[in-house]
């Protein structure tokens, strides 16, 4: 593969995707496709927008004839697609732009991407791979003694913004069945990492805490995630892209699942240590009322592409979670410029 076509890269897994790409030297073009909605950052990408095999395309995956365009004119070999709404959250207070982006969004790529490999040779077709980055939302909630997540778990999606991933994870899947069109599926837990928007639990906690805020926690803190380091995120789509089999899913996990009240607590822990201070940060825990439909517990069983590709995490919680927070307290001005909006006048080129 020599030219990549990634979507949504301006956001916080696909910025740290193309930074990996670029890392590894091996791609001639990465392009990254991205509308710059609330949470595409330019600065995201700041250390890497002067890479000659780098180029930035501001465009809305619903523009059919646009992405056709992008990938005749540069004869793509791959379109990896994290273009996406992903704030449950938001999709509870307003679901359409999820339908419009997610599952509209998911369908005009896919047909763009259908159209492109019509005229191409059989070997570029053949050779060909789009590349779809889904969550482990899509399939439900799980109770405490229930097995992990795996790709044969049926899909029951409990929110707007979940809803809407599984409806783009099924589009995939028919058009590779249907069309023949080379896909693959990746369903990840919740990342965590640099770069991440502060409306996530993470940077949230983090941030507040280090301006003295309260720590929202929703209902008793019981809720169980496993948390999946966004490095270790973007090597396993890496793998997937260069030696997964058409048409599969591969669930991507971290192998650590943690209640969101060990979460906070780890890093009230780590930032007593970092920015003492303000210490004992854990003070500043105050519980909210709960979010609707919040699911209880996810987990992921990667034995899959451990066992088929040779993907495993490399981060253990405790050394990811000291990384992001010593990231967070050392780019203070990304945090400020995110959380004033100056980061979406600079790019509206607004005063």
């Amino acid at each position: 593969m020599k030219a990549l076509l990634v979507t949504g890269g301006l956001g916080f897994i696909g910025s740290n995707f193309i930074r990996l790409l670029v890392g590894s030297g091996q791609f001639e073009t990465i392009i990254n496709f991205d509308k710059q909605t609330y949470a595409g950052n330019p600065e995201n990408l700041w250390d890497v927008e002067d890479d000659e095999s780098y180029k930035f395309i501001k465009s809305d995956i619903c523009d059919r004839e646009k992405i056709l365009m992008i990938l005749e004119q540069f004869q793509i070999d791959a379109i990896v697609n994290f273009a996406a709404e992903s704030h449950v959250d938001r999709s509870i207070e307003g679901p359409e732009p999820f339908v419009q982006t997610n599952v509209i969004g998911t369908l005009r790529l896919l047909e763009a991407a259908k159209d492109y490999l019509s005229s191409v040779s059989r070997a570029k077709k053949e050779s060909f791979r789009f590349l779809h980055v889904s969550t482990d939302e899509v399939y439900g909630s799980l109770k405490l003694d229930d097995s992990p997540f795996c790709e044969k778990t049926p899909y029951a999606p409990n929110s707007p913004y979940s809803a809407s991933k599984a409806s783009a994870d099924h589009l995939v899947r028919s058009y590779h069945h249907t069309f023949e069109l080379p896909t693959l599926t990746t369903n990840c837990s919740n990342n965590y990492g640099p770069y991440q928007f502060p409306e996530k639990l993470i940077p949230l906690m983090i941030l507040n805490a280090c301006e003295g805020k309260n720590l929202p926690i929703y209902g008793d803190g019981s809720n169980v995630r496993d948390w999946l380091h966004v490095e270790d995120h973007c090597r396993g789509i890496l793998s997937v892209l260069e030696k997964g089999k058409v048409g599969e899913t591969y669930c991507i996990g971290g192998a650590s699942e943690k209640t969101n009240m060990q979460v906070i607590d780890t890093l009230c822990e780590i930032l007593d240590r970092k920015c003492p201070g303000r210490a004992p940060h854990n003070q500043l825990k105050t519980f909210v009322k709960d979010r609707p439909g919040h699911d209880h517990r996810y987990a992921i069983d990667f034995s899959k592409i451990q066992n088929d590709l040779g993907w495993a995490p490399s981060y253990s919680f405790e050394v990811g979670m000291e990384q992001t927070v010593d990231w967070y307290l050392n780019h203070q001005e990304w945090c400020m410029n995110v959380t004033s909006g100056k980061y979406k006048r600079e790019r509206l080129g607004a005063s």
